[in-house]
């Protein structure tokens, strides 16, 4: 079965300047953007004039915008769901402007995130809210990637199943983030959680950790299992997206951040990896 990958990364792991982290990755041969944030303002809160401007820039270097990385999901459970709801509906008009259909979402923090062990009962509640949002998004021609992520209720890979089993939807598919597991002591993470999240899979984030220490390093250097991830997209014949999120100098709660060199490392790490592993890249 045949697999054809494109490459496209976080740029604001680049720079705040637009110009900057598209000069950077047009020069490392990546012509795809996850718009998380340009000029330091967040893309869920961009006004009309930033989203023109964006895809003035975009145009301008021959940029697509691949997925818009927003925040939707990192607030608490308990909370409201209507700020969730204008947030994703502003989301979806910044989306039609900029010509991206995809949205990555998260699955809300319990009230307690000291540790993970009572996440199961969140579930349901997580899905519901989940389900809200993929009605929104469904009629509009979105599709929310849940990414998995520490603190939140998919921290796991047997909780990011549930909760997409349980909304069933195909206005929400997974973000498989490898890092994101090892950093929440999830050893081996295709080994565990492949089957259960591959139904659904529809997009991938490209960063490793060590399970040592939850030091986020260039894919396939950590335990993140990013070789076999390639093999096993490359087996189902995956057609479509590997972000790069490197978070090589700072991990942030929101963000992360990489500079231009170590956006570069985790491109040429990327890319020896999917040459070892005979993945084909499209531009």
């Amino acid at each position: 079965m045949s697999a054809r990958f494109q490459l496209s990364a976080f740029g604001d792991e680049i720079s705040d300047d637009l110009d900057e982290q598209l000069q950077t990755l047009v020069s490392l041969k990546i012509h795809s953007l996850d718009l998380r944030g340009a000029w330091g303002v967040n893309v869920a809160m961009m006004s009309d004039a930033e989203v023109a401007r964006v895809r003035q820039v975009c145009g301008k270097y021959g940029v697509r915008i691949a997925c818009l990385g927003s925040p939707v999901g990192k607030s608490p459970l308990s909370g409201p769901a209507e700020p969730e709801k204008a947030k994703l509906a502003r989301l979806m008009a910044i989306g039609k402007t900029l010509g991206t259909r995809y949205i990555r979402v998260f699955s809300f923090y319990p009230e307690d995130i000291s540790n993970n062990e009572h996440y199961d009962q969140f579930v349901a509640q997580a899905a519901e809210r989940l389900a809200e949002l993929a009605h929104m998004a469904q009629p509009a021609g979105f599709t929310l990637v849940l990414e998995n992520e520490k603190a939140i209720v998919t921290d796991t890979p047997e909780r990011c199943a549930a909760v997409l089993k349980r909304v069933n939807s195909p206005a929400l598919r997974y973000a498989w983030d490898s890092a994101n597991f090892v950093q929440v002591d999830v050893a081996k993470p295709i080994d565990r959680g492949w089957e259960g999240v591959k139904p659904y899979l529809e997009y991938v984030h490209i960063k490793d950790a060590m399970l040592a220490d939850g030091k986020v390093v260039p894919a396939g250097e950590g335990d993140g299992q990013v070789r076999e991830l390639l093999m096993n997209l490359k087996a189902m014949g995956y057609q479509g997206m590997l972000t790069l999120e490197p978070h090589l100098k700072i991990a942030g709660h929101s963000s992360g951040f990489s500079g231009v060199e170590g956006m570069t490392l985790a491109a040429n790490a990327l890319r020896k990896l999917m040459a070892e592993t005979g993945c084909l890249e499209i531009g």
